[in-house]
């Protein structure tokens, strides 16, 4: 069978959240984006409609649960309904930025635990398969009861240090202990030795902690996180690294939500590089001169070729830098 007969019944959507990711993501595939379109009533209902035939198609759509994030979520499930009405035969929901990972726990009482719902939601509209890139806590998988493809951007962060030889006397720093794990996948990936910012109970968002497990003086600091939002801590974390007398200071983070002065704070820390991707669609009002974004867009399309072909993705997660 030629590829193009194995692709035949293979269908790739978009909607709005992230068209140029999607693009890239099909580019990969060599797959075109298929046509649909999503418009809104005067009142705001969405509305969807799938402008070729799908029936028994192998169907992924691609959409990141971003800002607007509850607009993001919407479209998502009314698409997957249309798909499922249309007669797909495997719904595939592709999310490089899956949205509410924050809120996989309750930390207080009378909270409610938001990752879970989402989970559920896709789960009753009748999605196969999520894909998905850099959950906040990789526990979210157990929320589903269908497949869950949790893909890491670590080796992608790693070959931009790598290809530009930034790799002696290297130490990635977590800012703070519950991104130990994340730091220690960097630190595997380019050699180099961890460090955590002990940042308990600060008075305020801005207070630079002093204290920091491991050795930094003089060395080349890598702080990785799983996503940026205000900014604030990610900023704050440059400094104590500055504090603390580090040589170079890069950032590096999977998911840049840049909310509120996140841009402006980024360019004002002493960071010589932020390295982020684009699960998220960044606007051009929100990036910035220290900026550097990576694309997931061919991890996600070799995840969807393999998963097609039905083979493992496991080699997706050596790093082959």
């Amino acid at each position: 069978m030629s590829a193009d007969e194995s692709y035949s019944k293979l269908k790739l959507f978009a909607l709005n959240s992230n068209l140029p990711l999607a693009e890239k993501i099909a580019a990969r595939v060599g797959v075109p984006l298929s046509k649909t379109s999503v418009k809104r009533f005067s009142d705001g209902e969405i509305q969807i409609n799938i402008e070729e035939s799908i029936r028994g198609a192998e169907v992924y759509v691609i959409q990141s649960i971003s800002d607007p994030v509850n607009d993001m979520v919407l479209e998502l499930m009314i698409m997957i309904d249309a798909l499922r009405r249309a007669s797909a035969s495997e719904i595939n929901v592709v999310i490089p930025y899956y949205g509410y990972s924050r809120q996989d726990r309750k930390a207080r009482s009378r909270e409610p635990i938001t990752a879970k719902l989402i989970a559920n939601l896709l789960e009753n509209d009748q999605a196969t398969r999520v894909l998905t890139v850099d959950l906040h806590a990789a526990q979210i998988q157990g929320f589903f009861d269908i497949p869950v493809d949790h893909l890491l951007a670590a080796p992608i962060l790693a070959s931009y240090f790598k290809d530009r030889g930034i790799t002696e006397n290297l130490v990635v720093v977590s800012p703070d202990h519950a991104g130990v794990s994340r730091a220690r996948k960097l630190a595997e990936l380019l050699g180099a030795s961890i460090a955590i910012i002990d940042n308990r109970n600060p008075v305020t968002d801005a207070a630079v902690p002093d204290s920091i497990i491991g050795d930094v003086r003089g060395r080349t600091a890598i702080i990785i996180d799983d996503m940026i939002d205000t900014g604030s801590r990610f900023a704050v974390s440059a400094k104590t690294m500055e504090k603390a007398g580090v040589a170079r200071i890069f950032g590096c983070a999977t998911h840049a939500i840049f909310s509120q002065q996140a841009p402006e704070k980024l360019q004002a820390a002493p960071f010589e590089k932020v390295i982020v991707t684009d699960t998220i669609q960044i606007p051009a009002n929100k990036q910035f001169p220290k900026l550097v974004q990576l694309s997931v867009g061919p991890l996600l399309g070799d995840a969807i070729k393999l998963i097609h072909a039905q083979r493992p993705v496991d080699g997706l997660f050596d790093p082959r830098l």
